[in-house]
């Protein structure tokens, strides 16, 4: 065979090998997308057995096992509000994910420098389960509506809000009012919702702001009257509220909500994956429903979205950290 025959065969051959390499590099992060998970998968949940992310974890992973095809072992890792999970999901390998709450995902280190993981850092966003308003309640024979933010304003610092604890969403989102308006009520941290309530109807309170799922059986039974949701719209989980916009009350959007999140350790073909799997299964009519009854309107969102929700969170409720000079340790 001629000289020139062998070079211009080797070349080809050479070329060949590096096609094939190149395919080898980028063949394997494909098929692991279409093949992960290849064994079981941890969902943690940083909150006890009945708690309402327990409850939203476990109706998730059933229908989650049957998507994906592969067994989903809910563990509770309980304590520090969720962060002992937190660290715990950010550190972990790319089968382990996490149901978590807005606070775990977006200021925990805010409130708490000794948090030893930095939520916007160390987790993927992947996708947004539910969200809810806070509801503005105040005692059964406060005024309605505007008339009763008027008051509010009118009464200066003799006027209290309770909250179930410092750097609670409660806590910052009537503080996130008061910078929105003239209100000036002075905060009272309690131990819980229950003395909350008490507080209220005790008249040592004059309002707070409480989830649906606990304000709309106290607002229903007559026993707190409820003033505005804190949405930008009206919720389906407050019926008959208005909004704290259709009060007067502008540029104010706050919502709690729960979300799925997972470590900087997986890949982002899987992060997808698990977020078609977890969005799809969010929408649908039953899912819908055991969340409704939770107190939570089904979202399921892409990762973008709640990337973007992060974002705004941290923007609004990270300002009031910072001035107020919040801190929950």
């Amino acid at each position: 065979m001629p000289a020139h025959t062998l070079k211009n065969l080797s070349r080809r051959r050479l070329a060949a090998a590096a096609a094939a390499l190149l395919a080898a590099a980028t063949l394997p992060a494909a098929m692991a997308a279409d093949n992960w998970p290849d064994k079981p998968l941890h969902l943690i949940v940083g909150f006890p057995a009945g708690s309402s992310p327990d409850l939203t974890a476990r109706a998730l992973a059933e229908p989650l096992e049957k998507k994906l095809g592969q067994t989903i072992i809910v563990e509770n890792r309980v304590g520090a509000g969720g962060n002992i999970a937190g660290e715990y999901v950010a550190k972990a390998d790319a089968y382990t994910f996490s149901v978590m709450i807005n606070g775990n995902m977006t200021i925990a280190k805010l409130l708490n420098p000794a948090v030893r993981y930095d939520p916007v850092k160390d987790l993927q966003p992947v996708s947004l389960i539910g969200v809810a308003p806070l509801v503005l309640v105040a005692p059964a024979s406060a005024p309605q509506g505007k008339a009763f933010l008027d008051a509010a304003a009118k009464a200066g610092d003799k006027w209290s809000y309770g909250s179930p604890g410092v750097g609670t969403v409660g806590h910052l989102g009537m503080e996130l009012l008061k910078s929105r308006s003239t209100i000036k009520a002075v905060h009272v941290p309690y131990t819980g919702y229950p003395q909350v309530f008490n507080g209220i109807q005790g008249g040592d309170l004059q309002l707070s702001m409480l989830p649906p799922a606990l304000a709309m059986n106290q607002i229903q039974a007559g026993k707190l009257h409820g003033i505005g949701v804190t949405s930008a719209a009206r919720s389906p989980l407050a019926p008959g509220l208005p909004s704290l916009k259709d009060l007067g009350i502008n540029n104010f959007d706050l919502e709690i909500w729960n979300a799925v999140a997972a470590p900087k350790s997986m890949p982002k073909a899987h992060v997808e994956k698990l977020a078609a799997a977890v969005s799809e299964i969010v929408r649908s009519p039953e899912m819908r429903q055991k969340l409704a009854m939770q107190g939570w309107q089904a979202v399921g969102s892409s990762p973008e979205g709640l990337h973007n929700r992060i974002q705004q969170d941290v923007k609004a409720l990270g300002t009031i950290i910072r001035e107020q000079h919040i801190t929950a340790q």
